[in-house]
């Protein structure tokens, strides 16, 4: 292992901490950096570097468990935030909404591995999540009573922003992006749909990387050990720096922005690509 592969990791690692949580895709941006510039498949192999690509994420979650730490016991009653009066969200609620993804995902993760790890398939996603993040805010606009909070969230709201994060089992579609955006469709405010969103990260990723870890075990050598904790510590600091500045700037600009960014995003990697 030599200190260009670990350089690698960190910079793919800050990739994945700055864009894990903004509804841009992480993976994608990953893809984008690595199919074009890094090259981790030459370096490595092809299962390596898409098994990177998802362990990575642990660095990230574990950002959000460091945030929402109070928020996360809560969800059991347990702490000052499960201490407090009225509705409050609850883990039932939480699984309701992980159910879709976690199902998909178990049964595509071989296919999505081989056959949507690529720049042509983030293209689509990038374009394709622009125009569902725009149409969220439109129909948003029009609507008179928004759920403000979390804790105001419904069975049935947690059900389809659950349903709406399947989409981003295609890589460039963004799973915040998603899932906010369904949110933001049913009536939930940006605010409120970017907390859900984080919340349910937790489990799904943890779940995301367990399962790519035990599947992909073999390629965890020690010469890739460095670069994978390399990915990992670059993430979570990149990630406890984007959460909290993400969650004030969601309210404020909303999702219109970040679609223009992917729009122009995707033009960019269409001229670097086959032009």
């Amino acid at each position: 292992m030599d200190l260009w592969s670990i350089l690698v990791g960190i910079i793919l690692g800050i990739v994945e901490g700055l864009t894990e949580f903004a509804p841009v895709s992480s993976t994608g941006h990953m893809i984008i950096v690595d199919d074009l510039w890094l090259n981790t498949k030459e370096i490595f192999s092809p299962g390596v570097a898409n098994t990177f690509k998802i362990v990575v994420q642990l660095g990230s979650i574990l950002a959000v468990i460091v945030v929402f730490w109070d928020r996360l016991w809560s969800l059991i009653g347990v702490g000052k935030a499960g201490a407090e009066k009225g509705p409050s969200l609850r883990l039932p609620m939480v699984i309701v909404g992980l159910i879709p993804a976690a199902v998909l995902g178990f049964m595509f993760e071989d296919f999505i591995d081989k056959h949507l790890f690529s720049i042509e398939t983030v293209l689509i996603g990038l374009i394709a999540g622009s125009v569902l993040m725009i149409a969220a805010d439109i129909i948003h606009k029009k609507r008179k009573n928004v759920t403000q909070t979390v804790d105001q969230l419904t069975y049935r709201q947690a059900l389809i922003v659950g349903l709406f994060q399947c989409i981003a089992l295609w890589p460039g579609f963004s799973r915040s992006g998603s899932t906010i955006s369904g949110g933001v469709i049913l009536g939930i405010s940006h605010r409120a749909s970017a907390d859900f969103t984080f919340i349910m990260a937790v489990p799904i990723m943890l779940g995301a990387s367990a399962v790519s870890l035990v599947k992909n075990w073999s390629y965890m050598t020690p010469e890739v050990i460095p670069f994978f904790v390399a990915g990992f510590i670059s993430a979570f600091l990149f990630a406890l720096i984007s959460i909290r500045f993400f969650l004030t700037l969601i309210s404020r600009i909303q999702l219109v922005p970040f679609a223009i960014y992917r729009l122009v995003l995707a033009f960019v990697l269409i001229v670097l690509v086959y032009m």
